[in-house]
């Protein structure tokens, strides 16, 4: 990438560039006149400040047509050269700023091959037509130095503006990526407490609806059952109020260092969770394969949040009085059936339009690095199957979700 320099307004430019080539011209005339000790001048010197003015004029247009600016200067710097004036940078100057010129606008090697090219040319005219008795190392050494000199300078200064350019180009991309990974936390932190916040509501209201529906027909005919599933309400919206105080403190606090209302529920709150469907009507078991592990926090979490949704949408939807809890400890991994007899209404299927539970369900266990099938049985019924890593670890399986 070549390093373009910032647009200055043209009657600047204009201005520093006349001022340039009078100074460069100004140059011209003591360098016309110097001549090797001891020898008189063997030419007059006012041919070689013509021909500087004209290379200094020709400077005007370095910026738009770098290349040929190099080629007039040098063409001027070899004539200089072959009348027999000594070449010094009083002479030689508007061929340095030419090749500064294009070095600071051109690739490093066009600029290394205009300068090799003037190298060459004017040692040859030196050695061919120079002034007598100037000594042979200031005739190959003047014009090398001279002219790399300024190609050096060019090429670092477009190296150092280019590495600048970098430089500010990365920041301005980590400070976009920064902002991009706020926002994509921000939005996976309000996914996790919508979930949370629908699995609370969706369990304890349809819990509490069914109880009172229960109340209302049982309160003529059997008060103390009545009295009792009421009862058994309160305590089901006590529990909806704590877990909802618990999950909307998360939005209040400040950084997640802070502590919330209660310890979060996990599969040891299992048994808890399926008397909690008995007012119901809906009568769970829950049974266990393998040998229990310890799982951690998240995990934990997930795996209650799952079950708990599984049971709700059989609640809701499945329209039978039983269903199964099915745990399997494997050694990495832990699998979760939740399966029912069916009944009158079928439960809903993602992408049907059914609500969200089954995709909140999947989204908790891709989140925590595991998988989740949910579906119809062929021999009636519904089933949530879900695998989950006993231990901690990134959701590099998200793509291996089951269909």
């Amino acid at each position: 990438m070549i390093h373009r320099p910032q647009r200055v307004p043209r009657c600047r430019t204009r201005t520093v560039d006349l001022v340039l080539a009078v100074a460069l011209l100004a140059c011209a005339v003591p360098g016309s006149m110097l001549t090797i000790p001891g020898r008189e001048l063997e030419v007059p010197w006012w041919p070689g400040v013509l021909i500087s003015g004209l290379a200094s004029l020709t400077l005007l247009w370095r910026r738009a047509l770098p290349r040929a600016t190099v080629v007039v200067t040098l063409c001027c710097a070899m004539v200089v050269a072959g009348l027999g004036y000594v070449v010094t940078v009083l002479v030689i100057g508007p061929l340095m700023v030419a090749l500064y010129a294009l070095a600071l606008r051109s690739e490093r090697t066009t600029a290394n091959l205009f300068t090799a090219a003037g190298i060459v040319l004017l040692v040859a005219t030196g050695l061919v037509s120079g002034p007598h008795g100037e000594p042979l190392v200031l005739k190959l050494l003047g014009p090398v130095f001279w002219l790399l000199l300024p190609t050096s300078l060019g090429t670092s200064t477009r190296l150092r503006a280019a590495y600048l350019e970098a430089v500010r180009a990365r920041a301005e991309h980590a400070e976009r990526t920064r902002e991009q990974e706020a926002r994509h936390r921000v939005t996976e932190e309000r996914m996790r407490i919508a979930r949370d916040l629908h699995d609370v509501v969706a369990h304890h209201l349809v819990l509490a609806n069914l109880q009172a529906g229960t109340v209302v027909r049982l309160m003529r005919s059997r008060p103390e059952e009545a009295e009792r599933i009421a009862a058994e309400l309160a305590g089901t919206t006590q529990s909806a109020v704590r877990e909802l105080k618990a999950t909307v403190g998360l939005l209040r606090h400040a950084d997640d260092s802070e502590t919330t209302s209660g310890p979060a529920p996990g599969l040891a709150r299992l048994a808890e969770l399926a008397a909690s469907f008995e007012p119901a009507g809906l009568t769970v078991t829950v049974s266990t394969e393998g040998r229990p592990q310890p799982l951690s926090a998240g995990t934990d979490l997930t795996a209650y949040r799952i079950v708990q949704e599984a049971l709700t949408n059989v609640t809701k939807h499945a329209g039978t009085g039983f269903a199964e809890v099915r745990l399997s400890y494997a050694h990495d991994r832990l699998g979760i059936t939740v399966t029912d007899q069916g009944g009158a209404a079928p439960a809903p299927s993602p992408g049907t339009g059914g609500g969200y539970g089954v995709i909140g369900m999947r989204e908790r266990a891709l989140s925590a690095g595991g998988r989740l099938r949910a579906g119809h049985r062929p021999e009636g019924g519904f089933e949530v199957v879900t695998e989950l890593p006993l231990l901690p670890r990134s959701p590099t399986h998200n793509q291996n979700a089951l269909a």
